[in-house]
């Protein structure tokens, strides 16, 4: 990848405070309400810094310092040699989800690609150290979610995150993973096969320098983000102190449903989940359904419609036709029984193909389009 490809000028002037010590989300957030832009902000000096809440005179000194020090060229030249892409948040890609958490990352990383679609996502969770039954249930879960047109997001570790991504490659839905690490690596190193494969039909996403070693520090912030991207959380197994609670209480934090598939009573692998469960901090659910009832028109639109609105041909979550934008009745003109890409639609209906995704998001949520495995979408009524 050529440098100039890595990022974009307004993430370049991010990726500089990004690379700054003791600058951090919430910091940037204040200096960005201060200053009114990234790049503003950098060239504030000490004493204005030091007008920033939490910034004493040492502390903002120290910014400084660092900040006028950072090596952004080596940075970008090492994700250009690994294929990664940087945004921030005055990009079109950055993910719609995570612009509305009190702490989004100053910059991520990006290997593979993000999509407006993804924004339907469930994030699937659980303990590193789990039973055969956690694991086939995070690969169910993770299959037939991705089958339903969700993309699952999770955090590449071992046990019940490897497997949901698992599942959902082999239905052949779309896939993101949030790494606790620098994306020069993969962590752990075991998984970098799959790694390989959830960046051909997904993303690997960090938000940390590209050299950033897996570190404990790292894994709650990364949650976060987990629990940032989805409209909802899945904990499948859980011990009584496992980080996959963290992220339930973070999508709690941020208005996000929390589910839970129940485990065995006398499991200690089972603690955190049974009692998230007990404590009425999540839902049961035994299977994708039970998660796409709780969604609201999302969830009944991704289950498809019941077999007397097939033989209509018509959706069935509206008695009358919804209003629709232009670019809406645009794409809903090409949309018909034969599944087409997002590129297809786009050449169809004559608009860009960054449009065109976000429209078929609206459109879904309409019931007048159903994401189908591979990121082709139909008209309602085609199963």
């Amino acid at each position: 990848m050529d440098p100039s490809e890595v990022a974009s000028s307004a993430a370049i002037e991010h990726l500089r405070w990004s690379l700054t010590d003791q600058v951090g989300p919430i910091t940037f957030g204040r200096l960005i309400e201060r200053f009114g832009s990234a790049q503003a902000a950098l060239g504030a000096g000490v004493r204005q810094l030091e007008s920033i809440e939490g910034i004493g005179p040492a502390t903002a000194e120290a910014i400084a310092r660092s900040r006028d020090r950072a090596d952004v060229a080596c940075e970008v030249a090492l994700a250009a040699r690994h294929g990664v892409r940087i945004i921030c948040r005055d990009d079109e890609e950055f993910p719609a989800p995570l612009r509305h958490i009190p702490d989004p990352p100053i910059c991520l990383y990006v290997r593979g690609r993000l999509e407006p679609t993804d924004a339907l996502a469930i994030a699937v969770v659980g303990s590193r150290r789990s039973t055969l039954y956690g694991r086939e249930q995070a690969y169910r879960f993770g299959y037939q979610l991705a089958q339903r047109g969700m993309t699952i997001v999770s955090g590449l570790a071992r046990g019940i995150d490897g497997e949901s991504h698992k599942g959902a490659l082999a239905a052949g839905g779309r896939t993101l993973a949030v790494l606790g690490n620098g994306l020069a690596s993969v962590y752990p190193p075991e998984h970098r096969e799959l790694a390989d494969r959830v960046a051909a039909d997904g993303a690997l996403i960090s938000e940390l320098p590209m050299t950033t070693p897996p570190d404990t520090g790292n894994f709650l912030p990364r949650n976060r983000l987990i629990a940032g991207l989805s409209l909802g959380v899945l904990v499948v197994e859980a011990a009584r102190r496992s980080g996959a609670l963290s992220t339930a209480a973070r999508a709690s934090e941020y208005n996000r449903e929390v589910f839970a598939v129940p485990g065995r009573v006398d499991s200690d692998y089972s603690v955190g989940t049974n009692a998230l469960i007990r404590d009425q901090h999540a839902k049961l659910v035994t299977c994708a359904d039970d998660i796409l009832d709780e969604l609201g028109e999302v969830g009944q639109t991704l289950r498809g419609t019941d077999e007397e609105t097939e033989a209509e041909g018509e959706p069935n979550l509206f008695h009358v036709q919804p209003t629709l934008s232009g670019d809406e009745q645009a794409v809903c003109a090409k949309l018909d029984h034969e599944p087409r890409s997002v590129d297809q639609l786009a050449a169809a209906a004559g608009l860009p193909e960054s449009r065109v995704a976000s429209t078929l998001i609206m459109l879904q949520l309409k019931g007048l389009a159903r994401q189908l495995p591979g990121n082709l979408f139909v008209r309602p009524g085609k199963r």
